[in-house]
């Protein structure tokens, strides 16, 4: 059962991983990836600051301290002058006490300037890992952007992008509806013509243009045969001879 969960999971990933290379803007991403490492860089120069904040704390403290020992110093020195050695022991139990409280100080101080001196360290490596990341993302981005617009450029030439497919389909339909209104014309030209369909914007039947032709082909004849009336004898005996 474990073994079947494990792949099932891998599986569900890798399908994941898929839908995510399809959506993704490779630029959207290296830029954010770029802006988490730059806040990673400034998480680890405020955990320096704090670093540094806390050591000079510990060194206001240390400074206390070493005053307080210098006063009870001091106090003891003047008791024993006085003739109080109790008051003396006294100051320099709490010398002792203060001394110790430098010695701890001056340990935590060692701790925080070897983790200041880590922090830096890292700081500096990760600044220039960060830069170097910078450089790369700006040359990839460059390049996707030169890859996309030849991929354009190269679908638009070729007619295989999305738009220039649209294009040619509107093409192509316009040639259709030109193709089947062109065709009409003629069937409606030649109906027309034939006195299948009636012109509406006359006024005359289809008998009436029948009876217009008829007249005007023997208004035809009539002019023919004018014409040769007209022909004088010689002519007419060349047209015989003819």
């Amino acid at each position: 059962m474990p073994g079947l969960m494990s792949r099932a999971s891998t599986v569900v990933k890798a399908r994941i991983s898929k839908l995510l290379d399809r959506g993704e803007d490779p630029q959207i991403m290296l830029d954010y990836s770029y802006e988490k490492q730059r806040e990673l860089l400034v998480n680890v120069k405020k955990g320096i600051a704090d670093v540094v904040t806390a050591k000079k704390r510990l060194d206001l403290q240390t400074q206390k301290l070493e005053q307080d020992v210098e006063r009870l110093d001091n106090q003891a020195r003047q008791a024993l002058g006085a003739g109080r050695e109790d008051l003396a022991r006294t100051a320099l139990e709490r010398k002792a006490a203060v001394q110790q409280q430098l010695q701890s100080l001056d340990q935590q101080s060692a701790q925080l300037e070897q983790q200041q001196e880590q922090l830096v360290g890292s700081e500096k490596r990760l600044a220039a890992k960060v830069e170097a990341f910078r450089t790369q993302k700006e040359t990839i981005k460059a390049q996707y952007s030169a890859a996309e617009a030849q991929v354009r450029i190269g679908e638009a030439a070729t007619g295989i992008g999305e738009q220039m497919a649209d294009t040619g389909l509107a093409i192509e339909r316009a040639r259709d509806k030109t193709e089947q209104m062109q065709a009409r014309a003629a069937a409606v030209e030649e109906l027309t013509a034939a006195g299948t369909l009636d012109d509406l914007t006359s006024d005359q039947t289809a008998l009436d243009r029948e009876l217009a032709q008829l007249s005007a082909s023997s208004q035809v004849d009539e002019e023919l045969a004018r014409l040769k009336g007209e022909l004088e004898p010689g002519e007419k005996q060349k047209e015989i001879e003819k």
